[in-house]
């Protein structure tokens, strides 16, 4: 059975890597982008705004026909669970392919800073280290991870959860349902 690894970076001085939803929306893509043993094409076309015309011009166009020239992908990871947080992210990864995980981490966190930098005209590292990683090593682990990765967003509102004790019960269930 392919290994499964919890995965997580945060940013380096606790700083925020994602600033807003373009951000989050960007990581989310380069979690489809990236996951593939072919190197990514040049992405930083995302970073502008298009103009009117483009925008109508891509508003027309059939989203399930834009890939078709693409070669087939051959995935290095599949993705069990994430949640992006302000100052860092989880997720939950199957490897596909031998060293599968290292490989989909440092194109994802590679890309994921060059995209950073170049939009919030910085330079220099995004993340504390290159990436933390935890084999599953149990069924326990497993069963437990999915859980956690989703209730970490409860940290925003709740942290107290860990301690396995809400104040407000609804203010939490509330907040789980509408984190995006």
């Amino acid at each position: 059975m392919p290994e499964i690894y919890h995965a997580l970076s945060r940013g380096v001085d606790k700083r925020k890597i994602f600033m807003d939803d373009r951000d989050r929306f960007r990581f989310i893509h380069d979690l489809f982008e990236f996951n593939d043993i072919a190197p990514a094409e040049n992405l930083s076309y995302h970073l502008r705004e298009p103009s009117i015309a483009v925008r109508q011009r891509y508003d027309s166009v059939d989203v399930r026909q834009q890939n078709i020239n693409r070669p087939p992908r051959k995935l290095l990871v599949n993705i069990l669970a994430f949640c992006l947080m302000p100052n860092h992210y989880h997720l939950l990864l199957q490897s596909l392919v031998e060293n599968g995980v290292p490989l989909f981490m440092k194109k994802l966190n590679g890309g994921y800073v060059q995209y950073f930098n170049k939009k919030h005209e910085r330079t220099g590292t995004l993340f504390e280290r290159k990436y933390k990683s935890v084999l599953v090593d149990s069924q326990a682990h497993f069963i437990h991870l999915p859980y956690y990765i989703h209730l970490n967003a409860l940290d925003l509102v709740a942290p107290e959860w860990r301690q396995r004790k809400i104040e407000n019960l609804d203010k939490a269930i509330n907040f789980l349902n509408t984190y995006r």
